[in-house]
Protein backbone atom coordinates (compact mmCIF):
# COMPACT_ATOMS: atom_id res chain seq x y z
CA UNK A 1 0.00 0.00 0.00
CA UNK A 2 2.58 2.38 1.02
CA UNK A 3 4.56 1.79 -2.35
CA UNK A 4 1.65 2.17 -4.42
CA UNK A 5 0.95 5.00 -2.53
CA UNK A 6 4.56 6.69 -3.32
CA UNK A 7 4.03 5.34 -6.60
CA UNK A 8 0.92 7.45 -7.70
CA UNK A 9 2.30 10.52 -6.17
CA UNK A 10 3.99 11.93 -9.79
CA UNK A 11 0.91 11.08 -11.95
CA UNK A 12 -1.30 12.72 -9.26
CA UNK A 13 1.26 15.91 -9.59
CA UNK A 14 1.00 15.86 -13.31
CA UNK A 15 -2.67 15.72 -13.08
CA UNK A 16 -2.71 18.56 -10.50
CA UNK A 17 -0.21 20.75 -13.25
CA UNK A 18 -2.20 20.06 -16.23
CA UNK A 19 -5.39 20.45 -14.15
CA UNK A 20 -4.13 24.53 -13.38
CA UNK A 21 -2.85 24.51 -16.82
CA UNK A 22 -6.42 24.09 -18.48
CA UNK A 23 -7.75 26.80 -15.41
CA UNK A 24 -5.03 29.07 -16.18
CA UNK A 25 -6.36 29.01 -20.25
CA UNK A 26 -9.59 28.84 -19.58
CA UNK A 27 -9.30 32.00 -17.19
CA UNK A 28 -7.52 33.73 -20.23
CA UNK A 29 -9.99 33.08 -22.44
CA UNK A 30 -12.93 34.19 -20.17
CA UNK A 31 -10.75 37.34 -20.27
CA UNK A 32 -10.62 37.73 -24.40
CA UNK A 33 -14.16 36.95 -24.58
CA UNK A 34 -14.96 39.88 -21.85
CA UNK A 35 -12.81 42.24 -23.55
CA UNK A 36 -14.64 41.39 -26.92
CA UNK A 37 -18.15 41.82 -25.35
CA UNK A 38 -16.69 45.43 -23.74
CA UNK A 39 -15.95 46.11 -27.72
CA UNK A 40 -19.13 45.18 -29.35
CA UNK A 41 -20.56 48.20 -30.59
CA UNK A 42 -17.36 50.46 -30.19
CA UNK A 43 -15.61 51.75 -33.59
CA UNK A 44 -12.34 50.98 -34.37
CA UNK A 45 -10.35 54.01 -33.49
CA UNK A 46 -8.91 56.19 -36.14
CA UNK A 47 -5.48 56.99 -35.17
CA UNK A 48 -4.97 59.97 -37.37
CA UNK A 49 -8.00 61.96 -35.75
CA UNK A 50 -8.62 63.02 -32.76
CA UNK A 51 -11.81 65.05 -31.53
CA UNK A 52 -11.28 67.91 -28.91
CA UNK A 53 -12.80 67.64 -25.37
CA UNK A 54 -14.48 70.78 -24.09
CA UNK A 55 -11.87 71.79 -21.90
CA UNK A 56 -9.27 70.88 -24.35
CA UNK A 57 -10.72 73.57 -26.92
CA UNK A 58 -10.96 76.22 -24.27
CA UNK A 59 -7.19 75.36 -23.30
CA UNK A 60 -6.09 75.67 -27.03
CA UNK A 61 -8.39 78.81 -27.47
CA UNK A 62 -7.15 80.24 -24.33
CA UNK A 63 -3.64 79.93 -25.49
CA UNK A 64 -4.28 81.25 -28.66
CA UNK A 65 -5.99 84.44 -27.29
CA UNK A 66 -3.03 84.46 -24.58
CA UNK A 67 -0.38 84.68 -27.54
CA UNK A 68 -2.27 87.17 -29.26
CA UNK A 69 -2.14 89.33 -26.66
CA UNK A 70 1.43 89.49 -25.78
CA UNK A 71 2.09 89.93 -29.57
CA UNK A 72 -0.26 92.79 -29.77
CA UNK A 73 0.77 94.64 -26.49
CA UNK A 74 4.56 93.91 -27.36
CA UNK A 75 4.87 94.80 -31.24
CA UNK A 76 2.04 97.35 -31.37
CA UNK A 77 0.88 98.51 -27.61
CA UNK A 78 -2.71 99.04 -29.29
CA UNK A 79 -6.17 97.67 -28.65
CA UNK A 80 -7.30 98.29 -31.85
CA UNK A 81 -4.73 95.93 -32.77
CA UNK A 82 -5.19 92.82 -30.46
CA UNK A 83 -9.03 92.71 -31.82
CA UNK A 84 -7.59 92.67 -35.34
CA UNK A 85 -5.49 89.68 -34.39
CA UNK A 86 -8.20 87.95 -32.36
CA UNK A 87 -9.47 85.85 -34.93
CA UNK A 88 -5.83 84.02 -35.16
CA UNK A 89 -6.69 82.69 -31.84
CA UNK A 90 -9.03 79.65 -33.37
CA UNK A 91 -4.96 78.35 -34.43
CA UNK A 92 -5.07 77.31 -30.73
CA UNK A 93 -7.20 74.64 -31.04
CA UNK A 94 -6.07 73.45 -34.22
CA UNK A 95 -2.16 73.39 -32.93
CA UNK A 96 -3.90 71.83 -29.54
CA UNK A 97 -5.33 69.34 -31.37
CA UNK A 98 -2.04 68.10 -33.40
CA UNK A 99 -0.40 68.21 -30.06
CA UNK A 100 -1.99 65.53 -28.88
CA UNK A 101 -2.65 63.69 -31.61
CA UNK A 102 1.17 63.17 -32.25
CA UNK A 103 1.44 62.41 -28.31
CA UNK A 104 -0.89 59.58 -28.99
CA UNK A 105 0.86 58.39 -32.02
CA UNK A 106 3.68 58.02 -29.84
CA UNK A 107 1.98 56.59 -27.26
CA UNK A 108 0.49 53.84 -29.50
CA UNK A 109 4.06 53.58 -31.65
CA UNK A 110 5.62 52.22 -27.62
CA UNK A 111 3.07 50.28 -26.96
CA UNK A 112 3.12 48.29 -30.46
CA UNK A 113 7.14 47.58 -30.25
CA UNK A 114 6.00 45.55 -26.60
CA UNK A 115 3.46 43.83 -28.28
CA UNK A 116 5.73 42.85 -30.89
CA UNK A 117 7.88 40.98 -28.30
CA UNK A 118 4.72 39.37 -26.56
CA UNK A 119 3.76 38.12 -29.79
CA UNK A 120 6.56 37.18 -31.20
CA UNK A 121 7.48 34.54 -27.74
CA UNK A 122 3.80 33.48 -28.78
CA UNK A 123 4.70 32.22 -32.07
CA UNK A 124 7.82 30.37 -30.55
CA UNK A 125 6.01 28.63 -28.79
CA UNK A 126 3.85 27.45 -30.84
CA UNK A 127 0.75 28.71 -31.14
CA UNK A 128 -0.80 29.98 -34.58
CA UNK A 129 -0.94 33.53 -35.15
CA UNK A 130 -4.67 33.75 -34.36
CA UNK A 131 -4.15 32.28 -30.83
CA UNK A 132 -0.96 34.29 -30.48
CA UNK A 133 -3.30 37.43 -30.85
CA UNK A 134 -5.74 36.11 -27.96
CA UNK A 135 -3.32 35.26 -25.96
CA UNK A 136 -0.97 37.96 -25.69
CA UNK A 137 -4.19 40.17 -25.09
CA UNK A 138 -3.75 39.40 -21.49
CA UNK A 139 0.31 39.52 -21.50
CA UNK A 140 0.00 43.25 -22.87
CA UNK A 141 -3.06 44.50 -20.20
CA UNK A 142 -0.65 43.14 -17.34
CA UNK A 143 1.80 46.03 -18.66
CA UNK A 144 -0.26 48.55 -19.93
CA UNK A 145 -3.51 48.27 -18.27
CA UNK A 146 -7.12 47.14 -19.64
CA UNK A 147 -7.37 50.31 -21.13
CA UNK A 148 -4.14 50.38 -22.75
CA UNK A 149 -4.54 51.45 -26.62
CA UNK A 150 -2.89 48.60 -28.00
CA UNK A 151 -4.93 45.98 -25.97
CA UNK A 152 -8.22 47.58 -26.92
CA UNK A 153 -6.53 46.94 -30.49
CA UNK A 154 -5.52 43.44 -30.16
CA UNK A 155 -8.82 42.76 -28.30
CA UNK A 156 -10.31 44.27 -31.55
CA UNK A 157 -8.45 42.58 -33.68
CA UNK A 158 -9.10 38.82 -32.29
CA UNK A 159 -12.82 39.95 -32.33
CA UNK A 160 -12.55 40.57 -36.26
CA UNK A 161 -10.76 37.54 -36.74
CA UNK A 162 -13.64 35.69 -34.96
CA UNK A 163 -16.10 37.08 -37.74
CA UNK A 164 -14.24 35.10 -39.81
CA UNK A 165 -12.10 38.43 -41.34
CA UNK A 166 -8.40 36.85 -42.37
CA UNK A 167 -5.49 38.26 -40.25
CA UNK A 168 -4.04 40.27 -43.02
CA UNK A 169 -7.12 42.37 -43.97
CA UNK A 170 -7.64 42.79 -39.87
CA UNK A 171 -3.48 43.88 -40.07
CA UNK A 172 -3.83 46.34 -43.19
CA UNK A 173 -6.78 47.64 -41.51
CA UNK A 174 -5.01 48.54 -38.36
CA UNK A 175 -2.16 50.32 -40.05
CA UNK A 176 -4.58 52.19 -42.21
CA UNK A 177 -5.72 53.49 -38.76
CA UNK A 178 -3.02 53.72 -36.66
CA UNK A 179 -1.28 55.64 -39.93
CA UNK A 180 2.52 54.51 -38.35
CA UNK A 181 5.02 53.72 -40.48
CA UNK A 182 6.13 51.16 -38.77
CA UNK A 183 2.84 49.07 -38.24
CA UNK A 184 2.07 48.97 -42.21
CA UNK A 185 5.73 47.83 -42.62
CA UNK A 186 4.64 44.94 -40.51
CA UNK A 187 1.41 44.40 -41.97
CA UNK A 188 3.02 44.13 -45.65
CA UNK A 189 5.83 41.55 -44.19
CA UNK A 190 3.69 39.34 -42.36
CA UNK A 191 1.40 39.77 -45.77
CA UNK A 192 4.20 38.39 -47.81
CA UNK A 193 5.08 36.17 -45.60
CA UNK A 194 1.78 34.35 -44.36
CA UNK A 195 1.64 33.69 -48.41
CA UNK A 196 5.01 32.70 -48.68
CA UNK A 197 4.41 30.18 -45.64
CA UNK A 198 7.41 31.49 -44.15
CA UNK A 199 8.85 31.32 -40.43
CA UNK A 200 6.16 33.91 -38.66
CA UNK A 201 8.29 33.53 -35.30
CA UNK A 202 11.49 34.41 -36.82
CA UNK A 203 9.96 37.42 -39.09
CA UNK A 204 8.39 38.92 -36.02
CA UNK A 205 11.34 38.58 -33.18
CA UNK A 206 13.77 40.18 -36.77
CA UNK A 207 10.94 42.88 -37.15
CA UNK A 208 10.30 43.37 -33.30
CA UNK A 209 14.26 44.30 -33.46
CA UNK A 210 13.82 46.58 -36.28
CA UNK A 211 11.24 48.87 -34.58
CA UNK A 212 13.05 48.70 -31.09
CA UNK A 213 16.37 49.78 -33.10
CA UNK A 214 14.26 52.92 -34.61
CA UNK A 215 12.76 53.61 -31.45
CA UNK A 216 16.36 53.74 -29.90
CA UNK A 217 17.53 55.76 -32.39
CA UNK A 218 14.78 58.00 -31.67
CA UNK A 219 14.72 58.46 -28.01
CA UNK A 220 18.86 58.70 -28.07
CA UNK A 221 17.82 61.75 -30.87
CA UNK A 222 15.65 63.21 -28.59
CA UNK A 223 18.00 63.03 -25.61
CA UNK A 224 20.81 64.51 -27.53
CA UNK A 225 18.47 67.05 -28.78
CA UNK A 226 16.61 67.93 -25.28
CA UNK A 227 18.88 70.83 -23.95
CA UNK A 228 18.36 72.70 -27.68
CA UNK A 229 14.85 72.04 -27.20
CA UNK A 230 15.08 73.76 -24.04
CA UNK A 231 17.96 76.46 -25.68
CA UNK A 232 15.37 77.41 -28.21
CA UNK A 233 12.21 77.69 -25.82
CA UNK A 234 13.88 80.59 -23.87
CA UNK A 235 15.07 81.91 -27.17
CA UNK A 236 11.65 82.19 -28.17
CA UNK A 237 10.99 83.80 -24.88
CA UNK A 238 14.06 86.66 -24.80
CA UNK A 239 12.60 89.60 -27.02
CA UNK A 240 9.17 89.54 -24.64
CA UNK A 241 11.49 89.74 -21.63
CA UNK A 242 14.09 92.44 -23.37
CA UNK A 243 11.09 94.50 -24.32
CA UNK A 244 9.27 94.39 -21.12
CA UNK A 245 12.65 95.19 -19.17
CA UNK A 246 13.01 98.23 -21.20
CA UNK A 247 9.88 99.65 -20.82
CA UNK A 248 9.24 99.16 -17.29
CA UNK A 249 13.47 100.46 -16.65
CA UNK A 250 12.95 103.70 -18.74
CA UNK A 251 9.23 103.85 -19.34
CA UNK A 252 7.98 105.95 -22.39
CA UNK A 253 11.60 104.65 -24.57
CA UNK A 254 9.78 102.88 -27.36
CA UNK A 255 7.33 105.79 -27.78
CA UNK A 256 8.27 106.65 -31.23
CA UNK A 257 7.88 102.99 -32.33
CA UNK A 258 4.34 102.53 -31.21
CA UNK A 259 3.33 105.97 -32.17
CA UNK A 260 4.72 106.61 -35.46
CA UNK A 261 3.88 105.24 -38.87
CA UNK A 262 7.67 104.27 -39.58
CA UNK A 263 7.97 102.77 -35.97
CA UNK A 264 4.76 101.02 -36.66
CA UNK A 265 6.68 99.23 -40.15
CA UNK A 266 9.43 98.47 -38.24
CA UNK A 267 8.03 96.61 -35.79
CA UNK A 268 5.73 95.07 -37.98
CA UNK A 269 9.09 94.24 -39.76
CA UNK A 270 10.48 92.37 -36.47
CA UNK A 271 7.36 90.76 -35.76
CA UNK A 272 7.55 88.64 -39.52
CA UNK A 273 11.81 88.21 -39.00
CA UNK A 274 10.54 86.62 -35.22
CA UNK A 275 7.69 84.45 -36.92
CA UNK A 276 10.08 82.99 -39.43
CA UNK A 277 13.10 82.26 -37.07
CA UNK A 278 10.41 80.40 -34.53
CA UNK A 279 9.41 78.41 -37.48
CA UNK A 280 12.70 77.29 -38.42
CA UNK A 281 13.85 76.55 -34.64
CA UNK A 282 11.08 74.12 -34.70
CA UNK A 283 11.59 72.60 -38.32
CA UNK A 284 15.58 72.02 -37.59
CA UNK A 285 14.73 70.22 -34.20
CA UNK A 286 12.47 68.01 -35.63
CA UNK A 287 14.36 64.64 -36.52
CA UNK A 288 12.77 62.37 -38.53
CA UNK A 289 13.99 58.43 -38.25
Amino acid sequence: MRKGKYGSTPCSGSRRSREEQKASAAVSKRWVRSRQSENLGQQATNYNCYRLRAWEFVVGLGKGVAVCGILSFTFYRSMKIFLWMLPCAIAGPVLERRKRLEKRKKELAGQFKESMMVLASSLSAGYSIENALAASVEELAMLFGSEGMIVREFAYMVQQIRTNRSVERVLEDFAERSGLEDVQNFAEVFSVAKRSSGDLGGIMRHTAEIIRDKMQVREEILTMTASRQFEQKVMNMIPFFIVFYVESASPGFFGQMYGSGLGRMLMSGCLAVYLVSYILSKKILEIEV
